[in-house]
């Protein structure tokens, strides 16, 4: 497990040296698979994040563009329309850390000014390179997520992780990014199309301490959890909470969930394992 401190934007870090670190989603879209329309409204989404903040989030993501499979492209005007005013709101509150969701270079940019202290990355760098540029220049933290879309991928689900990885790797040094503002995501349900997919993912997971950053989960309601239970997106809240403790005990660091509370006592109890093996 790599542990450390994260290096973000506006001069904060985190330690990822300790207890699990809550990522609280917060979809400003109509059209999210399983909160689309929630939080619109900047109100709705500021009490929504203030709700996740109270249940444990040390973190709160805005996302202004569904990255749900086969949803429609969002023009980058209405992108910025939807997180900016939410993320300046949430920087003013002073109550979490704030991260954008958007692989888009200026949207990017914007929402570091406006107080966002990470950027998460779907893309990996490699559909916008330049969102690299922005975190070098602003000290912003960097999430760098694994995707197959778009391209063929490896046949073993570890090896296409080190395939993708290290290509978006090398954008972030060559545009100047610290190792020590990056984490990286490999990205449940982006192009893993089955449940066996998924679940080798998660069995594999601590293969990819190797790459020497920490990692993030983001599982959350995702398809396969619905596979497995066979419970629609609203009711995959105890799944999801399943694959955070497998991921914990596997060496993910931060847990990118809707549901924050059944994961803040999940991940507690599995934290507290950890520290007894430690003390053994």
């Amino acid at each position: 497990m790599t542990t450390g401190r994260w290096q973000l934007a506006h001069g904060r870090h985190l330690d990822l040296a300790g207890k699990a670190v809550i990522v609280g989603i917060l979809n400003v879209t109509p059209d999210s698979f399983s909160d689309g329309g929630l939080f619109v409204a900047p109100e709705q989404a500021i009490a929504q994040a203030r709700r996740m903040v109270e249940e444990g989030a040390s973190v709160i993501d805005v996302g202004g563009e569904s990255t749900r499979p086969g949803a429609s492209p969002v023009a980058i005007e209405e992108e910025q329309a939807r997180v900016l005013p939410v993320i300046e709101a949430l920087a003013g509150l002073g109550e979490a850390l704030i991260s954008v969701d958007t692989y888009r270079e200026d949207t990017a940019r914007l929402a570091v000014a406006a107080g966002a202290h990470i950027l998460n990355d779907v893309w990996g760098l490699q559909r916008e390179p330049g969102i690299a540029r922005v975190a070098a220049e602003t000290g912003a933290g960097l999430v760098i997520m694994h995707t197959g879309r778009d391209r063929q991928k490896l046949p073993d689900v570890i090896e296409d992780q080190f395939f993708f990885l290290e290509k978006s790797l090398e954008i972030a040094r060559r545009s100047g990014v610290a190792d020590n503002q990056i984490v990286l995501d490999p990205g449940f349900g982006f192009a893993k199309e089955t449940a066996e997919e998924n679940l080798d993912l998660m069995a594999r997971f601590s293969e990819l301490d190797v790459l020497g950053f920490p990692l993030m989960a983001g599982t959350s309601r995702k398809r396969f959890i619905g596979a497995v239970t066979g419970r629609d997106a609203s009711g995959r809240g105890a799944g999801t909470a399943a694959t955070s403790v497998i991921l914990r005990l596997k060496g993910a660091q931060l847990f990118r969930v809707h549901d924050v509370a059944i994961n803040v006592d999940a991940l507690a109890v599995a934290d507290a394992m950890l520290a007894r093996e430690t003390a053994a």
